[in-house]
């Protein structure tokens, strides 16, 4: 039997545990030979040898502490661009990458079943569409009616049973879309960020989707991704999946690139910036509803009758990463483009194009000085203030210098829908702990800090090179631990007695 120490550190120290050891107590059955992984004679970089030791760390700590998952973020809230943001995930034995958006409106994360009809076979986001398939995977398995996983499932959706027993279900979707497939489980790999550069190549079952058809919107090929992401309250959202077998906090943070290519941050983690302001959520609902109290244009209320914020079956304020826009109850709406256009009424031309609220421009300079702030009001006194360019969006220019710019708000049906375009360009941290939801105005093309749940430490992500120094505190306050379960699995391999 070979044992490969990495570090000669470690050889040191098994040596010194072993001769702590009465003779007395040790009966070996069989000699264990110790070899160097690599010849003394064998030169290796530096750089190599400490993201070995950093590897060997992460897998000592994993399963010590809950840690923090970070995920690339693609995609822009610019309904001319991209429309939406969409991240990567991992799956199955041999793992597969796919393309998901990234939707705090829903549950379940889906994805193209290999078995899909009438899904896109291609995507105008330049990405190559993928399809899962679960034949293909070592580790995939069914979710059969009887499993707890399906009784979970018709909490928060469309469940129905097949002529076999499958857990199979159906979802639609606001924009009137719809897709419907089957439940299977199977692996879901994701780096764990455990302290300061500490990165664990972790895994965990996990029950999803496998979309077996599609209609409406899902099926055009224009900004076709491979599924999507639900981070909702469920029982079967990823969060809740993770944080209830405590592999990661239950908290989750975004940050919306809004300008250029768009992108951003979105960890599984709670964002720490001194600005973020809160406001509770309304309990026992579906999606995540806030308290919205009134809206101020250019620093006065409107006229709209608290009433129609109040929460109900078909009413309420939510925030929703899923949705591109900000829909607005006809009650707000009016009064709010009203007031928009009392405070433009000198400088452009209202009009109406394709459904939006827009304004012709003879002159493009300093088109955002023209139009007024526009602030939510939430419970607490938390409040979200929105300067014109984030509402505004250019829709055309001319040869003369002038153009026509649009309103993002459109007029909803009972729901207040806050999407990417009022998300965009700010922190957002959902506390699910404490049942609340927080915010502030930031740069997301920069790095933030992300609270370690099991300290008050911090790590930086988004730029994952920026480290602090709390990944060698951490180490050294559970080497003990580490120490004692390595001299168990030692002694049991050459027959030690422990007393």
């Amino acid at each position: 039997m070979r044992v490969f120490l990495t570090r000669p550190s470690w050889s040191v120290l098994l040596l010194i545990i072993l001769a702590a050891v009465p003779l007395s107590t040790v009966s070996c059955a069989s000699v264990l030979l110790l070899e160097r992984a690599l010849p003394l004679n064998y030169p290796v970089p530096i750089e190599q040898l400490r993201a070995w030791d950093q590897a060997r760390h992460a897998r000592l700590l994993q399963g010590l502490v809950g840690g923090v998952v970070d995920f690339s973020v693609q995609g822009s809230p610019d309904p001319s661009l991209v429309g939406l943001y969409f991240t990567k995930v991992k799956l199955g034995s041999p793992p597969r990458e796919f393309n998901v958006q990234i939707d705090t409106g829903s549950d379940i994360l889906w994805v193209n079943c290999a078995s899909c009809s009438n899904c896109p076979h291609s995507s105008g986001l330049g990405i190559q569409l993928s399809f899962f398939d679960a034949a293909g995977s070592s580790t995939s398995g069914l979710v059969p009616c009887a499993d707890p996983i399906c009784t979970a499932a018709a909490r928060t959706s469309s469940t129905q049973c097949s002529e076999s027993g499958q857990c199979g279900y159906t979802f639609q979707y606001g924009d009137g879309s719809g897709t419907s497939g089957v439940y299977i489980t199977d692996t879901f790999y994701f780096d764990s960020i455990l302290s300061g550069s500490m990165i664990a190549n972790s895994s965990a079952l996990v029950a999803f989707g496998c979309s077996t058809y599609q209609g409406g919107d899902l099926t055009k090929t224009d900004k076709a991704v491979d599924g999507i992401f639900g981070f909702g309250q469920g029982a079967l959202s990823v969060i809740s999946q993770l944080s209830s077998r405590g592999i990661t906090p239950r908290v989750f943070s975004h940050c919306l690139k809004g300008q250029g290519s768009g992108g951003g941050i979105f960890v599984l983690g709670e964002i720490l910036e001194p600005g973020i302001i809160y406001t509770s959520l309304v309990p026992s609902q579906a999606h995540y509803n806030l308290y919205l109290q009134s809206i101020a244009v250019n620093g006065q209320v409107l006229p709209i009758d608290p009433v129609a914020f109040s929460t109900s079956t078909d009413r309420g304020t939510i925030v929703d990463t899923g949705t591109t826009l900000a829909y607005l109850v006809e009650e707000a709406y009016d009064p709010l483009v009203n007031a928009v256009n009392a405070a433009v009424a000198q400088s452009a031309t209202p009009t109406i194009s394709r459904g939006y609220q827009c304004y012709l421009f003879t002159s493009s300079s300093s088109v955002f000085d023209m139009f007024p702030p526009v602030s939510f009001k939430f419970a607490g006194g938390a409040s979200m203030d929105l300067r014109p360019e984030e509402y505004l969006s250019q829709q055309g220019s001319y040869l003369d210098g002038g153009g026509m710019w649009c309103l993002g708000f459109q007029k909803g049906q009972g729901l207040t829908i806050l999407g990417d375009l009022v998300l965009k360009d700010k922190i957002f941290v959902y506390d699910l702990v404490r049942q609340r939801i927080g915010w502030t105005n930031y740069d997301c093309s920069t790095s933030v800090n992300v609270s370690l749940t099991s300290s008050k430490d911090f790590i930086n992500a988004g730029q994952l090179s920026s480290v602090g120094n709390s990944s060698s505190d951490l180490l050294l306050e559970l080497l003990p631990l580490a120490v004692a379960a390595l001299f168990l699995h030692i002694s049991i391999l050459i027959g030690i007695k422990v007393l």
